[in-house]
């Protein structure tokens, strides 16, 4: 199977060659086809399989068909958004965009990415001068409806990006008046990691009539990464970091905290230990979070520490190692952490610091994924096995997450404030296989994030 085949034209199928993309993914192969026909889709496929391009592809496709006699007919002629994207942060907001761009260099689309943490004017510039796909988190776009500065009235393909991320984050209520904006008629393409209940009933009053497609078991995980657990006491967690990172030589490692004081300290701690670290997180600056995530995509930084801000905007190839470090409070977002490595058939390995504290974390993540994860014990950090568990900090921003997410473990679990957020993706070629599996390799473009306060 080609992307020419799958009914693209010649000018996306250009563009997607020259970033070494041949041979579409599972996802792509089944989604591009859908969207083209122009009904409502609902699709389910693993982080890393390819699913931006799912999307972008077959919509710039869509547009560019009419492109050039509808908006740019005439030099005075007003671009209005034809396509919106909603992504749950940032940094897969920018991706997102990147990829637009990318895959429709030969077209004369255009587009734009707006997200909070910046200024707000040069978006405003932007968006006047008009603009054909709009990439957007859902509380900076709020901010532009309110001020006037975005026409939503002439939409046709709504998308949403990673839809379970954005009610996990609390956007429900976003996007709920961002739709009460939109033209009744329109595309509609929902994209999701996971496939909750939470999501089926989002589905059912947004989507009509869909096609319906999920490449990789419900919240499976990656075949080809490998999983253990270390077994420790909470105060050994660190130096037992800084012992698996020098001793195996880890020279790209992605680490999760739970909370952004845990981020902060842990990278102090590594710096003492002589590990080069740098924390991404929801109360550091856009700025800052670009310049630590270009450092470590180029191999110039060896340790990038992060809250679940990230857990779905990191798209590196060959990302060889992610450690949790403290394990998520929600089961599901294990899947997205562990899924920043062995991306698009690569192989990985996935680390987890468990104590006592976790145990029932544990439990629910397990029952998650269907399959108990091998326990080693590393010499010199055995748990003391008399250990009584302690309360639990959670990251905020989700909200009903007390007694981690409202699933199961009552009483343990102290609820503390946060936020987060997330990044870009670009192509590549893919081959054969199935969700993620080895073999499979296609256009993955990028990802951005937002924090607390609707992004702003």
């Amino acid at each position: 199977m080609s992307f020419s085949k799958l009914g693209l034209s010649d000018a996306i199928v250009r563009a997607v060659t020259e970033h070494g993309y041949t041979v579409p993914t599972p996802i792509q192969t089944q989604a591009i086809p859908a969207v083209l026909y122009g009904g409502d889709l609902l699709a389910g496929a693993q982080t890393g399989t390819g699913k931006t391009a799912g999307f972008t592809l077959p919509i710039l496709n869509r547009l560019s068909t009419d492109a050039i006699g509808a908006a740019l007919s005439s030099k005075t002629s007003t671009r209005s958004v034809r396509a919106l994207i909603l992504t749950p942060t940032r940094e897969l907001a920018a991706q997102v965009e990147e990829s637009v761009r990318v895959y429709g260099k030969y077209t004369q689309l255009n587009s734009a990415v707006i997200f909070g943490g910046v200024g707000i004017n040069p978006q405003i510039k932007q968006l006047k001068h008009g603009v054909d796909i709009l990439v957007a988190t859902p509380g900076r776009l709020l901010d532009h409806m309110e001020q006037r500065t975005v026409d939503l009235s002439k939409v046709e393909i709504l998308i949403l990006d990673e839809a379970d991320r954005m009610l996990d984050m609390g956007f429900i209520r976003d996007i709920k008046k961002v739709l009460a904006a939109l033209p009744a008629k329109r595309q509609n393409l929902l994209f999701s990691a996971t496939f909750s209940e939470e999501i089926k009933a989002l589905a059912d009053g947004l989507l009509n009539k869909p096609a319906m497609i999920e490449v990789a078991r419900r919240n499976s995980t990656v075949e080809v990464i490998a999983q253990k657990i270390h077994p420790v006491d909470r105060d050994k967690k660190h130096p037992m970091l800084s012992h698996l990172i020098k001793s195996n030589k880890w020279t790209q490692v992605l680490v999760f905290t739970r909370t952004k004081h845990g981020a902060n300290k842990l990278v102090e701690q590594l710096g003492a230990d002589g590990i080069g670290a740098m924390a991404i997180h929801g109360n550091k600056s856009q700025s800052a979070r670009t310049k630590a995530l270009s450092e470590f995509k180029d191999g110039a930084l060896q340790v990038l520490v992060a809250t679940d801000i990230a857990a779905r905007g990191i798209d590196i190839d060959q990302l060889p190692h992610v450690v949790n470090y403290d394990l998520p409070n929600i089961p599901e977002d294990y899947v997205h952490r562990i899924g920043r490595t062995g991306r698009a058939g690569a192989t990985g390995e996935a680390v987890s610091l468990v104590c006592v504290d976790e145990h029932d974390m544990l439990k629910d993540i397990e029952k998650l994924i269907k399959q108990t994860l091998p326990r080693q014990i590393i010499a010199g950090f055995e748990p003391d096995p008399t250990a009584r568990a302690q309360p639990v900090q959670l990251r905020s921003g989700a909200p009903g997450h007390g007694g981690r997410g409202g699933r199961s473990g009552g009483g343990q679990v102290v609820k503390v404030g946060g936020g987060g957020g997330r990044a870009p993706a670009k192509p590549r070629s893919a081959s054969g296989g199935g969700g993620g599996t080895a073999g499979a390799r296609g256009p993955r473009p990028a990802a951005p994030h937002r924090s607390g306060g609707r992004g702003r």
